[in-house]
């Protein structure tokens, strides 16, 4: 209602300012609020008192030029100047209850999409399936789960993208532990965090089980058979305790969602071959970097995307590069939703740079990082 009153209120100020009464080029900031005492009406707005002087008139003689000219409208009965220039606005009851009355009638309340149906991606939770979850994962889960809703309710295609963190060196250490402890893995992996503590501790004092994890990464990134099947067992294991708590909470979140880290190691070569071949690629210190004009750390320097470490190991970059392409030109994304703390507010301005830059998504795919706070 009271966007509905501010925009009368434009209406009657741009017919005083096309007849000459108000002088050109004013642009306030239309306050309206709710009245205290309802025999004043229901909503108040203090225009004329703010646009008097540049007016070069008393308060309420242009609260009354201002009545004199505001459009009728049914959801108003009456509208009264009140103390030195108030405009108070009566609200129609009838009006009210027939418009809740189709409200209540309508499937969707009355709401209605502003704008074309579009295809959303929303990226959101993304647990670590090395550990438990933690706060922060919730924060994401909630959040873009929360939007999602109601980017359906307004009729847009939601595909929603569980980005778990199912890859990387952590998982040698967890694979080694597992080899080594066959039997109790079962029991033990039943507390995600405690199995990850107690490979941590022998990853941390023996040696010869840092170097055995180290081999394990490199077998499973050279796709060896009991590696894989290993980390799947561990993967389901920790995917069924984030299922148990999405529907614990009530989260549309199920295991078809799930895109992990790893359904894109098949493409990270390419992306990077990409890169090179638009010559968008810089190798420093033998790392394969991209390099963007807008990103300079505060000497003023470049700052560098890396996509390829040094030893060729690919980074969450070269991921959230191809995750792009994935939804770009697989899933036809017409925007895509990335439900990340704050913190990552720069990654994810240059993995979307570089993305633009390397055409990588079209330009009218909007991709947004949906921050927030870690408090």
């Amino acid at each position: 209602m009271k966007d509905s009153i501010r925009h009368l209120i434009q209406q009657a100020l741009d017919r005083l300012t096309a007849e000459g009464v108000l002088p050109a080029g004013l642009t306030p900031a239309i306050q309206v609020e709710n009245t205290k005492d309802k025999s004043h009406g229901d909503f108040a707005s203090n225009i004329a008192m703010m646009l008097a002087k540049p007016a070069g008139m008393k308060p309420r003689d242009l609260a009354e030029k201002l009545i004199a000219v505001l459009p009728a409208d049914e959801q108003i009965t009456k509208v009264e100047i009140a103390g030195p220039g108030f405009l108070n606005f009566f609200q129609n009851s009838d009006a009210l209850a027939q418009r809740l009355e189709a409200a209540l009638a309508d499937a969707k309340l009355g709401v209605r999409k502003n704008g074309p149906v579009q295809r959303v991606v929303v990226d959101l939770s993304a647990p670590n399936l090395a550990k438990e979850m933690h706060v922060g994962h919730l924060r994401s889960t909630i959040i873009g789960d929360g939007v999602a809703r109601v980017l359906e309710f307004l009729g847009d295609s939601v595909i929603r993208q569980n980005h778990v963190g199912d890859w990387g060196t952590q998982f040698g250490m967890l694979l080694a532990y597992m080899q080594e402890n066959p039997a109790a893995a079962e029991s033990e992996l039943a507390d995600l965090e405690g199995f990850y503590r107690a490979a941590k501790k022998r990853f941390d004092e023996s040696p010869e089980f840092a170097d055995r994890a180290r081999e394990l990464v490199v077998q499973l990134q050279a796709g060896d058979a009991e590696c894989l099947r290993l980390w799947h067992r561990f993967n389901d294991i920790s995917l069924s305790h984030c299922q148990a708590l999405y529907d614990r909470l009530g989260v549309k979140l199920s295991m078809a969602d799930v895109k992990g880290e790893s359904a894109y190691n098949h493409d990270l070569p390419q992306v990077v071959a990409d890169l090179a071949t638009k010559g968008l690629l810089t190798e420093d210190n033998g790392a394969q970097c991209v390099f963007m004009d807008e990103f300079k750390n505060a000497e003023g320097n470049p700052l560098p995307l890396i996509v390829q470490k040094a030893g060729g190991g690919y980074l969450y970059a070269t991921t959230d590069l191809a995750a792009t392409r994935y939804r770009a030109g697989t899933l036809k994304a017409d925007r895509v939703l990335y439900f990340v703390d704050q913190r990552q507010s720069l990654h994810f301005q240059m993995v979307f740079a570089c993305a633009r830059l390397a055409g990588f998504v079209p330009a009218s795919m909007d991709m947004e990082h949906m921050g927030f706070g870690t408090m």
